[in-house]
């Protein structure tokens, strides 16, 4: 029994031990980590790569897209709609060599998978999913396409305030536009961000000579914000006449917190709208069931 008790005290004491130990541990290294994360290297670069090395899949859809008629209005179209989700100009026919490959692949399935099997080859139903599934395929790439330009515009507009503000202490410091840019663009709060990454390269454009009124131009074509052509165009203004850089900044971002917030609030104030539909055919229902079953059950008894 002595022997029983003195185990099970040094085993309690051993795990309370490893617990405490577990948890000091693991608090420094989270810790350690956290401030890993906010160290910047400016000095570490690494060698860029100017043109990707195309993948076999790539140099296939590559092909596939070949095939394709190509009228000048709607390839200038596509491509400013691969350009503001984030792709590149070149990648326009591996685009529509993937609407090519759906196109076939949808179809091809269908019949190989369904079809086939139940031997409802000519059948009128089966041929008319045939060819909407080639419909399917040949649009879905531009839904895809579209959804992620519009989801990359929205964080854009997201990020555009916090950026300002940084340029804004930046410039206040004593750097230049270009210089205020490329700091702002190395914080690590901003890693991996479209609008980052756009104003790096507008920076980098205005180093190898570029203009700086025609960079950041292109830099609003490419990422097709109008908040971002607002602030393009109030920069080039601001250069162009003289004004203080810091001052109109500083506006810029007032300007784009307000009307962000009355964004969230026109959003909020149509939340009772959209819950109008919602309320009327399913909770109402309900609740009258709930409510109306009993006493029409006890009245249906009475009059039996």
């Amino acid at each position: 029994m002595i022997t029983l008790i003195i185990g099970s005290v040094f085993v309690s004491i051993a795990l309370i031990t490893a617990t405490v130990l577990y948890w000091y541990v693991s608090r420094r290294m989270i810790v350690k980590e956290r401030l890993s994360k906010l160290v910047v290297t400016p000095l570490s670069f690494e060698a860029p790569t100017l043109i990707a090395k195309p993948t076999p899949l790539g140099r296939f859809l590559s092909r596939l897209g070949a095939v394709l008629p190509q009228d000048g209005r709607d390839r200038s179209k596509y491509e400013k709609l691969l350009v503001s989700a984030g792709y590149r100009k070149s990648s326009l026919v591996v685009f529509f060599g993937c609407k090519v490959l759906l196109t076939l692949l949808f179809p091809i399935l269908f019949m190989t998978l369904v079809t086939a099997p139940t031997g409802k080859v000519a059948d009128p139903e089966m041929l008319l999913v045939t060819v909407a599934l080639a419909i399917i395929g040949f649009l879905l790439p531009s839904f895809y396409v579209q959804r992620r330009a519009r989801i990359r515009k929205l964080l854009i507009f997201q990020t555009l305030p916090d950026i300002l503000d940084l340029l804004t202490i930046c410039v206040e410091a004593g750097m230049s536009i270009d210089a205020a840019m490329l700091r702002a663009c190395e914080n690590p709060q901003f890693k991996g961000n479209p609008l980052a990454e756009e104003m790096n390269i507008s920076a980098m454009e205005t180093r190898a000579g570029k203009s700086r009124p025609e960079s950041l131009r292109d830099m609003a074509e490419r990422t097709n914000e109008d908040d971002l052509r607002a602030f393009v165009t109030m920069l080039i203004q601001t250069e162009r006449f003289g004004t203080s850089l810091s001052q109109a900044l500083r506006i810029h971002s007032d300007s784009l917190r307000v009307r962000r917030r009355q964004i969230a609030e026109e959003a909020a104030a149509k939340t009772a709208v959209k819950m109008l539909f919602p309320l009327v055919f399913f909770i109402f229902p309900a609740l009258l069931i709930v409510m109306l079953g009993p006493a029409i059950i006890k009245i249906g008894q009475i009059f039996k």
